[in-house]
């Protein structure tokens, strides 16, 4: 049996004691055992005077006049493991077929209703199809946002309830958000998120990329400012840490927080550099915000669908007069583009003003 002995580390005048021989206070320093299974009496130790006093009674002399001791420290003596430095566990993923069946149906899905309302059917599709959101059965008509790591690996499915007319999610009677491995009953699944819309980044390396909270406010982003690449963080804490964000690095990024979660943001910036990523915070809304905006707690999308589009203003108009929508497909009619608002204009400026490059 082998034990291993030091004096105890000097943290100021207070850890050291009386020697036993010169008796001078505060310059005595005990033996100790490293692995803290042996309490040796206070005279086992070594003075500091070295020329004046020169007191050094080791752990070998007090075990060669105490054998019995080191005897009985033998038999008792339990070997304690020392704590390992484990690697996080590795991610477990979704089968990308599944994945692939929910991508349709989504004529039932709510969310895809709500927002051809104001983008058109076709333009709805295809941002459904590129960020991967597909339709759950779970509750008819959920939708799933497929979480698609840098690799092309789905972590996960976050499935979600909501208001077809408003856009909104339904929290009552409860709050109807569930995740795909836990519907599919995964047995000791380990999730480790991902930032949603990822997969983008491997194939569109030029864009600035922007990043808001929520995975709707994603979709509706990159219809109105197609010139960022917008990803979400699946909410305030969400993907926000070391170990998601690193896929951004060496990239341009424009941090989008809602409503009073901008200090929150603004706090994680640090870090966000610290990973080789340059980033800046826009918090025009932050500042011009309204007291019912706050409270409500608005993001980036809410303030961009007040701009209307062509196709939401053609919609309202065929809910008041359903016969208009007959007039314009019999003479191939086009709405006429338009002009960006306020917020998109502010958005445009700001990404040429930070990413001159």
């Amino acid at each position: 049996m082998s034990y291993r002995f030091t004096l105890e580390p000097y943290k100021g005048v207070s850890t050291r004691h009386t020697c036993p021989n010169c008796h001078r206070k505060s310059c005595f320093a005990k033996y100790i055992d490293m692995e803290k299974q042996i309490s040796f009496p206070d005279y086992v130790g070594r003075c500091n005077h070295e020329q004046k006093c020169g007191y050094n009674y080791t752990p070998k002399m007090y075990f060669d006049e105490n054998p019995m001791a080191k005897e009985r420290l033998s038999e008792e003596f339990v070997p304690v493991s020392k704590p390992r430095v484990s690697l996080p566990p590795v991610p477990s993923f979704i089968e990308p077929e599944i994945m692939r069946q929910s991508l349709k149906l989504y004529h039932t899905n709510k969310l895809f209703q709500f927002l051809s309302f104001h983008f058109g059917q076709e333009a709805t599709e295809e941002l459904m199809l590129r960020y991967h959101v597909g339709t759950s059965k779970h509750w008819p008509g959920a939708t799933v946002f497929w979480q698609v790591d840098i690799s092309g690996r789905v972590r996960t499915g976050k499935v979600m309830l909501y208001n077809s007319e408003n856009g909104r999610r339904i929290k009552k009677p409860h709050n109807y958000i569930t995740w795909v491995h836990s519907l599919l009953k995964k047995e000791n699944f380990n999730l480790r998120q991902c930032l949603f819309g990822e997969h983008l980044l491997s194939s569109d390396q030029q864009r600035p990329v922007a990043l808001v909270e929520s995975e709707k406010s994603a979709l509706i982003s990159s219809f109105y400012l197609p010139q960022y690449l917008w990803i979400a963080s699946g909410g305030k804490n969400g993907a926000f840490n070391r170990d998601a964000m690193s896929v951004l690095r060496n990239r341009r990024v424009l941090l989008f927080p809602d409503l009073g979660a901008t200090d929150y943001w603004n706090s994680k910036m640090e870090m966000i550099r610290s990973l080789g990523i340059e980033v800046f915070l826009f918090d025009f809304m932050e500042r011009n915000a309204t007291k019912e905006e706050r409270d409500a707690g608005y993001d980036i999308a809410d303030f961009l669908l007040r701009e209307e589009t062509k196709e939401a203003i053609f919609n309202r108009l065929v809910t008041l007069n359903p016969a208009l929508k007959t007039l314009v497909e019999t003479f191939d009619l086009q709405p006429v583009n338009v002009e960006k608002a306020p917020l998109s204009a502010t958005v445009q400026r700001t990404r040429k003003g930070l990413f001159k490059r």
